[in-house]
């Protein structure tokens, strides 16, 4: 990022880059017990896989529904078998925890003169309820869903929208994720891009090549405002 003054957005990932994923199932930890770090795991990678797997079939279902698909299997996979338990899961899901740095992260850009959005696998309803939870609508000048291509990432088709929404070229947007299979895919899209390693993920043998690494979005902001 040699030039950030010609970043005129930033746009970010949601789920495992704003909001923090594990929040749900360490919100059930009293039923989960010791079982909650591996449902987690599983109910994230089922998650993911499922979304790769639509769209290489072209049989898409929104993130919802794949959602609950993955969690239905790990509940299964682990042998948990309460109803209850599921239902609660899902709603945590709707109101997943930010990254403490979220808001001045975002606070910082905008002061900035950045625009600031939300790029997700996530429904328009999931988004829009993770986003209020999260008290950070205000700090938001879009939320863009891949519901309006009716395909996950990585598919290119998915960060063109991006571009469409904000009327901003690629090369002048700097996508934010921690998914490090998405940060390289929104590199050779054409992005400037942040890769923030918060699994402490080995780099991708992918297309791509994020433009920084780092551990956490608080180092984000210095990297792209003037």
């Amino acid at each position: 990022m040699s030039q950030p003054q010609l970043i005129r957005a930033c746009v970010f990932d949601a789920y495992g880059t704003l909001f923090d994923f594990s929040s749900a199932a360490s919100g059930c930890k009293d039923e989960l017990g010791e079982q909650t770090s591996a449902l987690t795991t599983l109910w994230r990678d089922k998650q993911l896989q499922y979304t790769w797997l639509r769209s290489l079939q072209g049989r898409h279902a929104d993130f919802w529904q794949v959602t609950g698909d993955a969690l239905d299997y790990a509940l299964e996979t682990l042998g948990i078998a309460k109803p209850a338990l599921r239902q609660r899961l899902m709603d945590l899901y709707l109101t997943l925890r930010p990254f403490p740095e979220v808001p001045d992260v975002l606070r910082r850009l905008q002061g900035a003169g950045v625009k600031t959005a939300i790029l997700s696998n996530g429904t328009p309803a999931m988004l829009a309820a993770a986003v209020a939870s999260a008290g950070i609508g205000n700090l938001l000048d879009a939320v863009i869903s891949v519901e309006d291509v009716g395909v996950f990432k990585p598919h290119p088709h998915v960060y063109q929208l991006a571009c469409d929404r904000l009327g901003i070229g690629a090369e002048n947007i700097a996508f934010a994720s921690s998914n490090a299979w998405d940060a390289y895919a929104a590199s050779a899209f054409g992005m400037r891009v942040i890769w923030c390693n918060r699994y402490g993920q080995r780099p991708e043998r992918l297309p791509g090549q994020p433009d920084h690494e780092v551990r956490s979005l608080t180092e984000l902001p210095v990297l792209i405002c003037p």
